[in-house]
């Protein structure tokens, strides 16, 4: 049977997420003094956040630890382990004990310089980090890693471009048996195509998948996020986009879903700077200041889940 999908069905599934959603805000004003910041992740509790920093032209960054006191966020703090090599990407477990993420630091016995996945853990969330661990193989390799994302029960998605010969940027799975991880899995079209799909959350109960590609057919802008949930049978279903409630026509891609709160964290390098005539220096200065200023911010938008799930 000949499946038909026309414009007007994708305008009506933009539009059905989209009144599920309020205004997206930035995440708190105090990030403001971040130009160029991305990649939020909290402790389940949503006292403890973390996030990436870099300059503007995106070759320095820091994981940076923020503590949250009552509704505002401060206590910015650059985390131990990062400030030599390019960290990015950071991921807090469920459990709040281990915290991974993305870096170009050496690996012992690796004469190559691509990303690899990294972790630091603790004891308890009072003590401190340990020195970072490489993941190791499977899950790495001489290809490039990027955005953990794990599940409850440790099975980690993430992006790789190993796949470079037939597509770009693909979603990765890797299932944890007890021990090791198992040899990761490349998800199918209904996740994947041949161009860019990258920075997943995976929910902690794996029933959904949160993810950006890049101009995509269906897409807004630059960068788009979907959504996918898990069927019955255990297999992701095709794609979603989550509407212009969230998608710009800039980039959009990080997310982190709030599930207790439910709210949608994600980073947009969105620019809402007029485009108005300026007379004074104050004046264009002020105007400059915008929070969405082009550069790579991180927002929020409450947004639940489940409500989108049979639209």
């Amino acid at each position: 049977m000949k499946t038909i999908f026309t414009p007007i069905l994708l305008l009506f599934s933009i539009v059905c997420f989209s009144q599920n959603l309020k205004s997206v805000m930035p995440i708190d004003l105090s990030f403001k003094q971040f130009l160029n910041c991305r990649d939020f992740t909290m402790s389940a509790d949503g006292n403890e956040g973390y996030f990436t920093v870099q300059n503007l032209n995106e070759n320095k960054s820091i994981i940076v630890k923020t503590l949250r006191k009552g509704k505002k966020w401060g206590s910015f703090e650059i985390v131990k382990f990062s400030g030599v090599y390019r960290d990015i990407e950071p991921f807090l477990s469920p459990n709040n004990l281990k915290l991974y993420f993305s870096s170009n630091r050496p690996n012992q016995g690796d004469k190559t310089n691509d990303y690899d996945i990294w972790y630091v853990e603790r004891k308890n969330t009072n003590s401190k980090w340990s020195e970072p661990k490489n993941i190791g193989a499977p899950v790495n390799t001489d290809f490039n890693e990027f955005y953990p994302s794990l599940s409850t029960n440790n099975n980690i998605y993430y992006t790789s471009d190993q796949h470079a010969k037939t597509s770009k940027d693909d979603i990765l799975f890797a299932k944890w048996n007890g021990k090791n991880y198992d040899t990761p899995l490349r998800f199918d079209e209904n996740i994947n195509g041949i161009g860019y799909e990258f920075n997943a959350y995976i929910s902690p109960q794996e029933d959904f998948l949160l993810y950006s590609i890049y101009r995509a057919k269906d897409g807004l802008g630059s960068g788009d996020l979907y959504i996918s949930f898990k069927n019955e049978s255990g297999q992701f279903e095709k794609r979603k986009n989550l509407g212009k409630s969230v998608n710009s026509k800039f980039m959009d891609y990080c997310p982190y879903y709030d599930q207790k709160n439910k709210i949608l964290y994600f980073t947009s390098k969105r620019d809402e700077i007029p485009q108005s005539e300026v007379n004074t220096l104050k004046d264009f200065t002020q105007m400059i200041e915008n929070y969405a200023n082009g550069q790579s911010r991180i927002y929020r938008v409450t947004m639940d889940i489940n409500t989108l799930k049979n639209k």
